[in-house]
């Protein structure tokens, strides 16, 4: 069973269903006793980092999380979920994150010129490393991003896309992994990665 993190922010419905639709067994919930006792954990989010950590802490889920984590379980990050996964963001002040991924989340408007933010769209996946979670995803792959910051590309990126910067589409450390973009919304290819975790 997986348990995806319920914790005030995040669009759980699309993800829920996407996760039904492959008959994966799931459960919403901010329960600790929940998540401990599932396989594997999705951590959503939508928003700005600073308010997410901040549920996170209130809801005693921070230590918890870090914990579940480095017990080895699988453990997989969407969107501000990837990026509360890394050390810490620069978005409205400087705010720490669970620190399992090396990395630092930047501004993206800082970092490109005269293209939109919130970078928004189908944007291809240039594959860095194998990773489990890519098992049935091909270099060039299209998938979905909704994002105003993002993680640069380095040592702990599987797959990047360029957007006047190399934006790290997939982070991986251990058995934690990230996706920038939204795996709900990136159709069949999105769907495949869910899938790929789900095999972990």
């Amino acid at each position: 069973m997986i348990a995806v993190v319920d914790y005030g922010v995040g669009n759980l419905f699309s993800l829920t269903a996407s996760l039904k639709s492959l008959g994966i067994d799931a459960i919403v919930t901010g329960k600790k006793s929940v998540i401990a006792a599932a396989d594997k954990i999705i951590l959503p989010g939508v928003g700005a980092f600073g308010d997410a950590k901040k549920l996170l802490d209130e809801n005693g889920l921070t230590g918890f999380l870090v914990s579940e984590a480095r017990s080895g379980k699988p453990f997989l990050g969407i969107c501000l979920g990837m990026q509360l996964l890394h050390e810490e963001s620069s978005e409205y002040g400087v705010h720490a994150g669970l620190g399992l991924i090396p990395g630092k989340v930047r501004s993206l408007a800082e970092d490109t010129s005269g293209l939109k933010v919130p970078a928004m769209g189908w944007n291809a996946l240039k594959i860095d490393k194998e990773c489990p979670l890519l098992k049935y995803i091909s270099d060039g792959d299209y998938v979905y991003y909704v994002h105003s910051y993002y993680v640069p590309a380095g040592e702990y990126t599987a797959a990047h896309s360029e957007y006047g910067a190399a934006v790290s589409g997939v982070t991986w450390n251990g058995n934690v992994f990230g996706t920038q973009f939204h795996p709900e919304k990136s159709g069949v290819k999105g769907l495949k990665i869910l899938q790929a975790f789900e095999e972990l």
